[in-house]
């Protein structure tokens, strides 16, 4: 099993930014894809962005391409979302994932954590 528990998240004004922390255990970190997916009120979970195991690969969609970025300290077991010049648009529980070949659906991946809350005022 791998425990993820999210942190971070909380209420910002648009434009304004929050970084988003997914700590890890029970599991070689490493060698798994992390990833942030949001669900905002009455949608369905979205896929927000992913990082390979070592780091170098990363994929974000297109709503928030240019303002988020994803990053991991594996020796830390940790991932991160960097999250810029927010919107209000951008409210939703987000929410890390782990698989060792998890991808774009949240189908694709085993190990979830409890979600932390994200609010963007106008």
């Amino acid at each position: 099993q791998m425990r993820l528990v999210e942190s971070g998240g909380g209420l910002v004004q648009a434009g304004g930014s929050l970084r988003l922390s997914c700590a890890a255990s029970g599991r070689t970190f490493s060698m798994y894809t992390m990833a942030w997916f949001r669900q905002a009120p009455g949608k369905e979970r979205e896929f927000v962005t992913r990082i390979s195991g070592s780091g170098g690969v990363a994929y974000v969609a297109d709503s928030v391409k240019g303002r988020f970025t994803i990053s991991r300290d594996n020796a830390k077991n940790t991932v991160y979302l960097q999250m810029n010049s927010l919107k209000p648009e951008d409210t939703a529980v987000y929410y890390c994932a782990a698989d060792p070949v998890g991808k774009f659906s949240q189908n694709e991946y085993s190990y979830w954590g409890q979600g932390t809350q994200v609010t963007v005022s106008s």
